[in-house]
């Protein structure tokens, strides 16, 4: 089943970063991590393009060198999901266009994952947003940057946390959590809407955008996935890519 609507994939890249400066021209195997990103997404079937967006002439000149199409965005987005509906702004992207916000620091990102990620729009019309989940241990939880979920009965998210939820309250030893992994898929009206509403209360407090959506009464499908990434956040990341790139070769 296709897509009965145009599909974009959008990788925000910018320069500055607290953790990891120039974090997108940073090489692995030779090419820039954003490149790896690209070539990637461009193996999801299900797009009708990929670009990326970025507010930087550095990043910009590399990927007019590497074939990468992109675009130029603004300097001043408060957040990539900002930068992501200029990018689809600029693209001429419809209503009902599903756009992919693709983070431009997962350069192991499994393509099958993208499609897993669009698929409940093919086959719910209710869909508005998706995001990716998987299972992970409870040592992996107890880290507040491993950011937690809660689901209802028909796969949406009921809550999404730093903290550890389900709370088990009579001691019962968890099996595991579902943790979330932070690729999201937009109608376009959905995300025109969301960078229009004002941080909410439980956003600002947990430091996750997500729940902005939650607060105003959007539902999120959330997807499993057995497919493992690995974000990029400082420079001894960089092993780990390389590991799973040599695993999945």
């Amino acid at each position: 089943m296709a897509l009965t609507a145009s599909c974009f994939g959008i990788i925000p890249a910018r320069y500055d970063s607290t953790r990891f400066p120039g974090k997108p021209l940073a090489l692995i195997e030779g090419k820039p991590m954003f490149w790896h990103v690209y070539q990637r997404a461009c193996s999801c079937p299900e797009f009708d393009k990929v670009v990326l967006a970025t507010d930087d002439e550095r990043i910009a000149r590399v990927a007019r060198e590497l074939n990468v199409e992109y675009v130029m965005t603004r300097n001043d987005h408060p957040s990539g999901t900002d930068r992501v509906y200029e990018a689809a702004c600029l693209l001429g992207a419809g209503e009902d266009a599903v756009i992919v916000n693709i983070q431009g620091d997962e350069p192991a990102l499994n393509p099958i994952m993208l499609t897993e990620l669009v698929t409940p729009f093919l086959t719910d019309g209710n869909v508005q947003v998706a995001t990716l989940a998987h299972h992970i241990s409870p040592k992996e939880a107890a880290s507040p940057d491993k950011v937690k979920i809660v689901q209802a009965n028909n796969g949406d998210a009921l809550y999404f946390s730093r903290s550890l939820v389900p709370f088990y309250r009579d001691g019962e030893e968890p099996e595991g959590y579902l943790g979330h992994i932070g690729l999201y898929a937009f109608r376009f009206g959905v995300l025109k809407q969301f960078t229009k509403w004002e941080q909410s209360s439980l956003e600002r407090i947990e430091r996750l955008e997500q729940l902005r959506l939650l607060e105003n009464n959007v539902p999120i499908r959330v997807v499993c996935t057995e497919h493992k990434t690995h974000g990029v956040d400082r420079p001894e990341d960089i092993d780990v890519i390389l590991k799973l790139l040599r695993e999945n070769a």
